[in-house]
């Protein structure tokens, strides 16, 4: 009796161990797929509690849940010869849990290495413009070369390709910094041109409304009066009109004309003979210190010199003298 309660114990024993053998829990997010002696069974087990074989069937469990996985960074060359380093993140999951056991070891690993060679694939068929600024295209053909070799073969989809952040050489941001500022400047240059245009425009239409109505004139200016006297100054500036100074002219004009028709050509005086203005006769010359010169230019110290030289030049002085007198009367 006691032998058969025994044995008994360890049948119930051994049958609770193979029944936590066969009895296999799947998650919400799992799939489950059984191996039966190395060999694959077509059905796929669902979430909830599955039952297998204890001996010979094996389940591994494939999640899928969207797995971010992030691309280390790339150094790459553009296709205009920029280097940059470029770093990204991939979203994916699991679509065919055969496939992604059976056909590949590893699948996060083998989707991250794809994950770099594409990016620098398509880094060097893209220039630097578009790299930077048509981020959406270079995303959407990052996904494109990737589920070229992951969905169909490994099961796997590519949901989602991000380029996270672009570095740059400092020379480069540099150059980009120059070209961007001078880009706003021309930008800037070329809106003050449009509003300088469109301000001429309305100006020009202003002015031609003005024309044909005379009294629109007299009314700006009496606008432009009350505006400025509404500021409570002490001096008031008229604008003086521009007609009245056109009129101005035209009268200059016709004045000028008038003057020119009625003035005749004047003859021409005849030349004067020249007239020759004889020399000043020598006069002696005399000095600070009482010395006497000459007519010869010798100097004469003496008194007695002095009379002698004027009683040799008497008679010479006397008939220039009376001769100059004599043509004048």
């Amino acid at each position: 009796m006691g032998v058969l309660i025994t044995v008994l114990v360890v049948c119930a024993a051994a049958g609770l161990v193979l029944l936590a053998m066969s009895l296999r829990n799947v998650q919400q997010y799992e799939k489950g797929v059984v191996f039966r002696f190395g060999r694959l069974l077509p059905d796929i087990r669902g979430p909830g509690l599955r039952v297998i074989r204890p001996i010979g069937d094996r389940m591994q469990k494939v999640s899928v849940q969207t797995e971010v996985l992030g691309i280390p960074p790339q150094g790459s060359i553009t296709a205009d010869n920029v280097t940059l380093t470029v770093d990204a993140v991939v979203y994916f999951k699991v679509i065919d849990p055969v496939k992604a056991l059976v056909n590949v070891r590893n699948y996060p690993s083998a989707v991250s290495q794809i994950a770099q060679t594409s990016l620098r694939a398509v880094i060097g068929r893209a220039d630097l413009d578009t790299l930077l600024s048509d981020r959406d295209h270079i995303n959407a053909e990052l996904k494109k070369v990737m589920d070229a070799p992951t969905e169909e073969p490994w099961g796997l989809r590519i949901e989602r390709v991000e380029i996270k952040d672009i570095a740059l050489p400092e020379s480069m941001m540099r150059s980009m910094s120059k070209q961007a500022e001078a880009e706003r400047e021309r930008r800037a240059r070329v809106i003050a041109a449009d509003g300088e245009f469109q301000a001429s425009q309305r100006l020009s239409d202003a002015a031609a409304t003005m024309a044909d109505t005379p009294g629109a004139l007299q009314l700006r200016l009496l606008q432009t009066v009350v505006d400025v006297s509404a500021e409570k100054n002490s001096t008031l500036v008229m604008p003086f009109p521009v007609e009245m100074l056109r009129f101005f002219e035209h009268q200059s004009r016709e004045t000028d004309g008038e003057s020119a028709r009625r003035s005749s050509p004047r003859p021409a005086l005849p030349e004067l003979p020249e007239l020759t203005i004889p020399a000043p006769p020598t006069v002696p010359a005399f000095s600070l210190s009482g010395e006497r010169v000459g007519s010869g230019g010798e100097r004469i110290g003496s008194r007695t010199a002095v009379a002698r030289e004027r009683r040799d030049n008497w008679p010479a002085r006397a008939d220039s003298d009376f001769g100059t007198s004599h043509d004048g009367g």
